[in-house]
């Protein structure tokens, strides 16, 4: 098969770029494989694609570059294709709605998978006859704008998949969006296994990583890691990663007094050999959309502590097995799963064995297999044609209805 990934950027550090490569990489070992940049930023991505995987883009930001089209007067205008639900629409113009439409107009793949909302939309309307149409979720349907939900009802019936990196977030896109003959699969994010020795369970460490965002919450897991320390000042705590939020947490560590026991560490990439100088991970979400780094933590043999938040941990973590689960900002609770893994070396170790087992499930060959599998399915399909023309009708039907019922009402739950 041919499979094209269009991406909004494949020269960033962000999560949706990793996944895509690790995917793509392995789905390269047995098909022809392209990921479709729309911008490029940079002259080498900041993560390696893999030797197989064509790497192109659309758009040439790079100001230093002869080729640079920041200044075409087509830039300056507006889309009208990219939806203005989708987040990104500002960085969109005239010049991207005629480049990607000439991308997917003339496509020779069998396969086209857009990564994010405003794509997918894009994929759907204007790929050409022929190629199937796959939509990746790689956020939650939940935390999408009305507005977004409404563009998406009206438009996704045209896919002829749509995926989620969670089964909750499946089952609210079975639920909420109601699109007959569109397959909706749970097909998680994949991570390699790790280039070091997994963690031995002996370092007095609790490792966290990640965005410092206020959903992230690491002010909570600070406040929880100062009360286990208490008992146990023969250990810290190391939290990885940049954001807006860093000044505030530094304010936290010096207001508890932690300043020996709590280090921002910054940024660091791999990250892998981090995780494995500790003992214990750690995320303390409110919303994680999958759960990247429980899954980095437990691949480099760390048991991990994390909230029961929508959506990812609980369909990641065994309570007691591999890990422990506290609810959303419960200090106490957090602290008491602490102690418990740093009280027990033999339940620590033991519970590290068992995220190393399980999270080979993440692995990037088992992950590829089921893409394959769902991308063999809808090549094979038959009546495609009439599928989509099909969805156009009712994805004119759900925008007239929802229209006149109101987005307030159309759809319940989001962010107007």
């Amino acid at each position: 098969m041919h499979i094209s990934f269009l991406i909004n950027s494949g020269y960033g550090m962000g999560g949706t770029i990793r996944t895509t490569f690790n995917l793509a990489r392995t789905l390269a070992e047995q098909h022809d494989v392209e990921v479709v940049s729309v911008f490029r930023y940079r002259d080498k991505p900041f993560f390696d694609p893999g030797p197989r995987v064509r790497l192109r883009s659309l758009v040439d930001m790079r100001r230093h570059s002869p080729g640079y089209e920041g200044d075409d007067p087509q830039h300056a205008l507006p889309s009208r294709k990219f939806p203005r639900g989708d987040g990104r629409h500002p960085q969109y113009s005239a010049l991207t709605d005629h480049r990607i439409g000439e991308h997917l107009g003339n496509t020779t793949a069998d396969v086209v998978v857009g990564t994010r909302p405003g794509l997918n939309a894009q994929i759907a309307r204007q790929t050409r006859r022929g190629p199937a149409r796959l939509g990746q979720e790689h956020l939650t349907l939940s935390t999408h704008s009305a507005r977004l939900k409404l563009m998406l009802r009206a438009t996704y019936p045209r896919l002829d998949a749509v995926t989620t990196v969670t089964e909750a977030d499946a089952r609210d896109y079975r639920r909420m969006m109601r699109l007959p003959g569109v397959r909706i699969q749970a097909l998680p994010n994949s991570v390699p296994a790790p280039d070091v020795r997994p963690s031995d369970g002996t370092g007095k460490w609790v490792v966290a990583a990640g965005r410092l965002a206020p959903a992230k919450r690491y002010d909570v897991l600070i406040r929880a890691f100062g009360e286990a320390v208490v008992e146990r000042p023969d250990w810290g705590l190391r939290i990885y990663g940049s954001g807006r939020e860093r000044d505030r947490l530094r304010e936290l560590i010096d207001e508890l007094g932690l300043y020996n026991h709590v280090f921002l560490m910054g940024p660091a990439h791999p990250i892998e050999a981090e995780w494995a100088k500790g003992a214990i991970g750690a995320v303390t979400s409110s919303l994680e959309s999958f759960g990247m780094t429980i899954v980095e933590a437990m691949r480099c043999g760390l048991p991990v502590v994390a909230t029961d938040c929508p959506h990812g941990p609980g369909e990641i973590i065994r309570d007691g097995v591999d890990g422990f689960l506290a609810p959303v900002g419960d200090v106490p609770s957090i602290s008491r799963a602490l102690l418990r893994l740093m009280n027990d070396d033999a339940l620590r170790q033991r519970m590290g064995r068992a995220a190393l087992d399980s999270s080979a499930r993440f692995d990037p060959a088992q992950v590829g297999e089921r893409y394959e599998d769902l991308m063999t399915a809808l090549v094979n399909r038959r009546g495609g044609a009439l599928h989509r023309a099909r969805g156009v009708l009712l994805g004119g039907a759900y925008a007239a209805k929802d229209a006149l019922r109101g987005a307030g009402l159309a759809l319940q739950g989001g962010r107007a």
